[in-house]
């Protein structure tokens, strides 16, 4: 990987990250479309962490509450659920489980086989619809002092989905939230923190693979990340204000043409589906 492919993948990354669009995908497609060799499942993971890390600083004041309430039930088990941060807490580990369980059972497949740009086309579709219905008919009775245990469970499965690049953290756990009825903007609140844990343990996990024969270089990666954190805070900042008075219906319109768009490419034999463009 060349220092101006990290410069743009981080770019992306920061881009899409928060967005509903699945970040992952957009790092296979847009290696695919530059003729780039595919930047890999260690680079995501890793380049994520400086995303992740602007949620912690734009977040900062409630997830230290939510620390120190975590903490002080630690003393008082009995009394976790009587604190809505104490409980937030709870949740987010509860809810961060299945993908760490289903992430290690998968993980040749998340490598390899999930990466084809024909099951990215579908997801983005197939999802970016899901998406548009959850939203569109979801009530908003709830915000997040109504969390509990099977509703952080079914985040936590929503989210776990983001493993198959095209689904989308945020997007997955967003269609969650809004069919479970909480509001748009609680919602997507929660998809943000539930993500911290799983994105740096993630990521953490696959520093180990930088520098290797088949992974990018430690520079590059470092810059890339860089670039992610720096980006991803300004989209953080706006995407909080635009879905307080927007739907996410843009989003579900740009899915849809894009899976649709790598479809046609791929069938028309412009891009190879497990490679970059087609000889």
């Amino acid at each position: 990987m060349s220092w101006l492919e990290a410069i743009v993948l981080g770019l992306i990354q920061g881009l899409t990250e928060f967005l509903p669009i699945s970040s992952s995908a957009h790092l296979r497609i847009s290696a695919a479309f530059a003729g780039w060799d595919d930047p890999g499942a260690a680079f995501t993971a890793v380049s994520q962490i400086g995303t992740e890390t602007a949620v912690i600083l734009y977040f900062r004041k409630k997830i230290g509450q939510i620390f120190v309430a975590w903490f002080r039930s630690l003393r008082r088990p009995r009394t976790w659920r009587e604190d809505p941060d104490s409980r937030m807490a709870w949740l987010v580990i509860i809810g961060t489980i299945p993908i760490a369980v289903l992430g290690l059972l998968f993980q040749d497949s998340i490598e390899h086989a999930f990466r084809d740009l024909r099951l990215i086309a579908a997801t983005l579709i197939v999802f970016g619809i899901l998406l548009g219905v959850a939203d569109h008919l979801g009530k908003k009775r709830y915000s997040l002092d109504h969390l509990t245990i099977p509703h952080g469970l079914a985040y936590g499965f929503a989210q776990a989905l983001a493993l198959v690049p095209g689904v989308s953290r945020s997007g997955g756990t967003v269609t969650m939230g809004r069919l479970l009825g909480y509001r748009r903007p609680q919602a997507t609140e929660y998809a943000f923190l539930l993500a911290v844990p799983a994105v740096f343990s993630s990521g953490l996990y696959k520093l180990t693979d930088i520098g290797g024969d088949d992974a990018p270089a430690w520079g590059p990666t470092i810059l890339g990340t860089v670039v992610a954190f720096l980006v991803g805070y300004a989209v953080i900042a706006w995407l909080m204000k635009y879905i307080s008075t927007h739907s996410y219906l843009p989003f579900v319109v740009y899915r849809i043409a894009l899976g649709v768009l790598l479809f046609v490419l791929v069938g028309f034999g412009v891009l190879s589906p497990d490679a970059g463009p087609a000889p």
